[in-house]
């Protein structure tokens, strides 16, 4: 596979995970009550804190928008995104082992994120696959 080709793939990869990202964000953002209640959050205080979620969200995405730009060139912002995709996996399901019983809906919000940040995670190893060896000079 030619090495534009490539390049294009694996944005276009880091793109699909950045814009289910960025929506997730923006629906914590926009009707926060209505993700509260599966973290068991309630009230004021329950939106706030999804929307500080949403918040967090969208901050933690600048590297994955500068890899889309171009995946070699911004090599180092593509390793950052797929390594803070890992750390939501693996931190997810740490958390995930260590609940209590008697929260199943909190629960199942949690491993909708594993699923989630998982799949991501996936897609950014391609991603660093298709752009493994190629430098920033070849392109």
């Amino acid at each position: 596979m030619k090495t534009n080709v490539k390049i294009w793939l694996a944005r276009t990869l880091i793109l699909v995970v950045t814009f289910f990202n960025l929506e997730c964000a923006i629906s914590f953002l926009a009707n926060p009550a209505a993700y509260a209640p599966a973290y068991e959050l309630t009230g004021e205080i329950g939106s706030a804190m999804i929307q500080s979620l949403g918040l967090l969200f969208i901050m933690w995405n600048v590297p994955y928008v500068v890899a889309i730009i171009h995946p070699v060139k911004h090599k180092l912002s593509l390793i950052e995104a797929a390594t803070m995709q890992g750390i939501g996996v693996v931190g997810e399901t740490l958390l995930l082992l260590g609940f209590p019983g008697g929260h199943p809906i909190l629960a199942s919000s949690v491993i909708r994120f594993i699923e989630f940040d998982g799949g991501g995670f996936l897609l950014l190893i391609v991603a660093l696959i298709l752009t493994r060896g190629k430098r920033q000079k070849d392109v």
